[in-house]
């Protein structure tokens, strides 16, 4: 046995076999992948990377499965799985993600299956059914990837702590002693406050971090970056599981033009400029700027670009992401019945009225053209479907 020093979680325990795992290229890159991002531009804490969380998540899993009273097998089977689940994360995690056609999810399925970790795995496990697990398939899926996973509490508590931002304070005591197996993960009523408490976290993390106005700036032009470095061919989107940040920004670094310009203004925080923004809790339909798709949006961005006569590609419009909560599905056991905790818990209703209050859709400019877009009709320029 052997022990990793956690910052959350204290002392955590590890095996032979888990150390195999932990010890290969694809895992020790996680080191080197951070959690949030850019978000350490904003909160200079924020430098807590992809491994940090997998071991956590790995810790929050033996707990749970624990506290259900599963076998030595399937816990067993439950850490390897969280050890694994972010393996397909490519740089700077959920920032590249939302450029790339596959979710990290598939990716990991893919990355374990072409690598030595299927070697690995089969000394005990078959690849596939710890992939099955990793997507949230099965009896015991829904622990690693579900409503109230291991994964959601481990990065709502390392997130807060690593920003300073009290919100993501979660009660996981209570959530895992409250959560039983019946065909699926399912929390006692008990567990309802606990499970608001995560709600609410969440809700209030979107807008204090993960959609903190400043970071969707540094994320929109970070991402304008890496579309052109997959033009050129300089990145293969398709292997970008193979990449960590630092491949990023040396090959950006050293490049000319657009890519390389982006890059500096990165380095040293010349961030873009909000010039429009559009409260989606105004429109009388808010999930239909989430219609809007790509090509409309690069045709927006073109001409509002031609108006202003300011290169195309220092114009971005930037879509929020869509706040799903999917806790508001968590199945309760209450008085017998199984029902959605949405139909039990009047916060969690009400909260899925207000998902769109801390959500916009923005215009960013550099801050060199912000000043000739003043008195702009960007709405003009904007077409939001039916």
């Amino acid at each position: 046995m052997k022990f990793i020093r956690d910052s959350l979680h204290g002392n955590l325990q590890i095996n032979e076999f888990e150390v195999k795992l932990i010890d290969t290229p694809q895992i020790q890159r996680l080191r080197r992948i951070k959690q949030l991002g850019f978000t350490y531009l904003v909160y200079p804490g924020a430098n807590h990377t992809r491994f940090e969380h997998s071991i956590g998540s790995m810790y929050l899993a033996s707990r749970l499965a624990n506290s259900l009273e599963l076998s030595i097998e399937e816990k067993e089977m439950l850490r390897v799985s969280a050890i694994l689940h972010d393996a397909g994360h490519g740089p700077f995690s959920h920032v590249s993600e939302s450029v790339l056609e596959r979710s990290h999810e598939e990716l990991t399925s893919k990355l374990i299956l072409e690598s030595e970790l299927s070697d690995i795995l089969s000394e005990k496990f078959d690849p596939k059914e710890i992939i099955k697990l990793i997507s949230g398939e099965g009896r015991l899926g829904h622990i690693i990837s579900g409503d109230l996973d291991v994964d959601r509490m481990d990065y709502l508590l390392r997130d807060s702590y690593y920003t300073g931002v009290a919100y993501g304070v979660i009660d996981v005591e209570r959530l895992i002693h409250n959560m039983k197996l019946d065909g699926n993960l399912i929390l006692k009523a008990k567990g309802v406050q606990a499970a608001e408490s995560m709600l609410l976290a969440r809700y209030f993390m979107y807008p204090s971090v993960y959609q903190h106005h400043t970071t969707r700036i540094i994320n929109s032009m970070f991402r304008r970056c890496l579309n052109q470095l997959f033009k050129k061919k300089l990145i293969i989107p398709e292997k970008i599981y193979k990449y960590d940040d630092a491949d990023i920004i040396i090959t950006a670094r050293n490049q000319k033009g657009f890519i390389a310009d982006m890059m500096h203004r990165l380095d040293n925080r010349k961030l873009f400029k909000t010039v429009y923004s559009l409260q989606l809790d105004e429109l009388e339909n808010p999930n239909a700027v989430f219609k809007i798709d790509i090509d409309s949006i690069r045709s927006f961005e073109k001409e509002i670009s031609e108006e202003l006569n300011i290169p195309a590609e220092y114009v971005i419009i930037d879509v929020p992401d869509y706040p799903s909560f999917d806790e508001m599905k968590t199945t309760v056991s209450s008085k017998g019945n199984l029902v959605n905790l949405s139909e039990i818990s009047t916060i969690v209703s009400t909260l899925r009225d207000a998902r769109f209050n801390h959500a916009d859709l923005c215009i960013y400019l550099p801050e060199e053209y912000s000043n000739c877009s003043k008195g702009f009709n960007f709405e003009n320029y904007i077409e939001i479907p039916k």
